[in-house]
């Protein structure tokens, strides 16, 4: 065992030296370690890279994962959603990849110190500055896999990306372009992030760590929020949390409305008080998601990347194309029902592009982060990728 946690520290070792400066950390598990990176750099608050070695074997190909909006690798891809089980990250190690995750700047970053030119482009330099790096380092096959912003973020990397050895894109739970109303009112949404923009506004927080900690800490304490049957009365916090995660396209907000029903699937029904409404979450507890959330570093999303997302929702390729036609790797591509639905067309238009491997799917009686999340995630999800 000595030899083979020596091999893990060793491969590890070498990818800390080719990455670059930073105060790295080691964190040793049963049976595999784990490099934590910050990237010092010229560029702001550091790029912080996860990465995820076995330490029985050596690794056969390389999975770049990239978290979805305000969230980081570990709280994503490492927080399991039953006990004694394994977050994404590990399904991904055991099956004998090295797992890298790359952690947006705004993680670190306070919003004073969000640029405002941290769109999508951004995101895909830093990322690919990390894959050239690793690439000429280990020459291993490697696919790019993210969630939500994320799976934008790996699919726009592809199509820059010419490489003999991207094997393959996996998309969870994201949005090509919309057709018809849809992409009229993804119009509307880019024009808001622009009016933050202007306004100066370069980092967003949606809150959802703090609406879980007070859940958590104070399920029956009154919010600040109107209980929709008697907008006199207040949510619990429990109430207003659930009903957050459940209901997230009845909430205000320029982008609530991309999900057909919301982050979590569950029941919420209302009572005579707010002190009688009943919720469940079906998939992932409360307290995964409390445990997820709690991870997080500053939790910020940066503006410019939520307009350039939602430019590319409106097929505004003026503001943000993604060149599908350049998609020329396999792909996979995962949806839930509950949270971005059946919207293949980002899919078909790589298949139109002349990429003919490519699959889309769609999970049903899932929400957007029970596809990282759920206690039932690697059955009910991981088996497609």
């Amino acid at each position: 065992m000595e030899h083979e946690a020596a091999h893990g520290v060793g491969l590890l070792t070498r990818v800390e030296r080719a990455l670059g400066t930073g105060t790295a950390a080691y964190l040793p598990g049963d049976g595999w370690i784990r490099l934590t990176l910050p990237l010092v750099d010229d560029g702001g608050a550091p790029l912080t890279v996860d990465v995820l070695a076995d330490a029985e074997r050596p690794p056969r190909g390389i999975a770049y994962l990239l978290p979805g909006g305000g969230l980081n690798f570990a709280a994503e891809f490492l927080v399991a959603g039953a006990p004694g089980g394994e977050g994404l990250a590990h399904h991904l190690r055991r099956r004998g990849l090295l797992v890298v995750g790359v952690t947006p700047r705004e993680d670190s970053a306070g919003a004073a110190e969000v640029p405002a030119d941290r769109g999508l482009a951004a995101h895909r330099r830093d990322l690919a500055g990390v894959v050239s790096t690793l690439d000429a380092l280990l020459r291993l096959p490697y696919r790019y896999a993210g969630h939500s912003a994320g799976g934008a973020l790996a699919l726009d990397a592809a199509s820059h990306d010419p490489s003999e050895r991207l094997a393959g894109v996996v998309v969870l739970d994201t949005t090509g372009p919309y057709v018809g109303e849809p992409a009229l009112r993804a119009a509307r949404t880019r024009g808001a992030y622009e009016e933050h923009l202007a306004r100066g506004v370069h980092a967003l927080d949606p809150g959802l760590p703090a609406l879980i900690a007070r859940a958590v800490s104070a399920p029956a304490g009154p919010s600040e929020v109107p209980w929709p049957p008697d907008p006199e009365r207040r949510f619990t916090h429990a109430g207003l949390a659930h009903f957050a995660l459940i209901r997230t396209a009845a909430l205000p907000g320029p982008a609530n409305w991309i999900y057909r029903r919301g982050h979590a699937e569950g029941t919420y029904s209302f009572g005579a008080t707010p002190a009688e409404d009943r919720f469940a979450l079906t998939h992932a507890s409360l307290s995964t998601w409390h445990a997820a959330t709690s991870a997080l570093g500053s939790g910020l999303l940066s503006t410019a990347l939520m307009r350039d997302l939602a430019a590319v929702w409106a097929g505004d390729e003026e503001t943000y194309r993604i060149r599908w036609d350049r998609i020329r790797t396999e792909v996979v591509w995962v949806n839930t029902e509950g949270g971005r639905g059946d919207e293949p067309r980002g899919a078909e238009l790589i298949r139109a592009g002349g990429n003919d491997r490519v699959r889309f799917l769609v999970v049903p009686g899932y929400g957007h982060g029970d596809a990282v999340w759920s206690a039932s995630a690697a059955r009910d999800v991981w088996s497609h990728l």
